[in-house]
């Protein structure tokens, strides 16, 4: 989940706290806008808050703030700041040559996006699978998911995880939109297997997988697609 306290109901407390109780493991720290001590003072907050489920805090920026990663923008630093987990938000396949030593990168805008209308044009499902096919490491979905439907469309694109902002921060209930969310996540990871004809399984799925989350998961892909991870990271970053 990336977080924006500007439309965030109820108080963005209260939205982190019922999203990762609906299942979320990884919120990504944005409100740039505020002074650096109010800004911390938030991360300390919300870090708690994780601390719970054994969560991720990611930091938007190359200040970490003591959180655990930091997400960095498509115009830089570079190269990135060496921490344990770094991220970083790209939009095509010119940004993603430009990765180094990123662990992940969010893409988008996978859909239309509420939170930032005009931005785009969305890549769509079969974008997103070109660029997961191109990319040197996993890719996190980002923009306009709001519905299992959506998830669900991501993560066979080949997307690792989903990133959501504005279905989360914007309701009613977040820990029940982050259940809905996350559990569509789950299903989708989830290999079906189908018997052979000489009496073995298979999965009837290939390329990029990320591991079902349990107790914060690791950011990893079947595929060997990308950089080793960390084993200190933690998945399920619901945006």
């Amino acid at each position: 989940m990336l977080t924006d306290r500007l439309v965030a109901r109820g108080g963005l407390a209260r939205v982190v706290a019922g999203a990762v109780a609906g299942g979320v493991r990884w919120v990504v720290l944005r409100e740039k806008d505020l002074p650096r001590t109010e800004r911390a003072a938030l991360a300390t907050d919300l870090r708690a808050i994780l601390a719970e489920v054994d969560g991720t805090l990611i930091v938007a920026g190359p200040d970490p703030l003591d959180g655990d990663a930091v997400h960095l923008p498509a115009a830089g630093p570079y190269p990135p700041p060496p921490h344990r987990l770094v991220g970083r938000s790209c939009h095509n396949d010119t940004e993603l040559d430009r990765l180094t030593t990123e662990h992940y990168a969010t893409i988008s805008p996978v859909y239309h996006s509420r939170t930032k209308p005009g931005y785009g044009p969305p890549l769509g499902p079969e974008g997103l699978r070109k660029l997961v096919d191109a990319s040197p490491v996993p890719l996190l979905a980002l923009g306009g998911v709001e519905t299992p439907q959506q998830v669900t469309a991501c993560v066979q694109a080949g997307a690792t995880g989903v990133a959501v902002l504005g279905a989360l921060m914007r309701a009613k209930d977040p820990a029940e939109t982050a259940t809905i969310l996350t559990s569509a996540y789950v299903e989708a990871v989830t290999p079906e297997l189908t018997q052979t004809r000489h009496g073995g399984t298979r999965s009837p799925r290939a390329g990029l997988r990320p591991t079902v989350p349990t107790q914060g998961s690791s950011l990893t892909a079947r595929s060997g697609h990308g950089r080793p991870q960390p084993q200190t990271a933690t998945k399920h970053e619901e945006k």
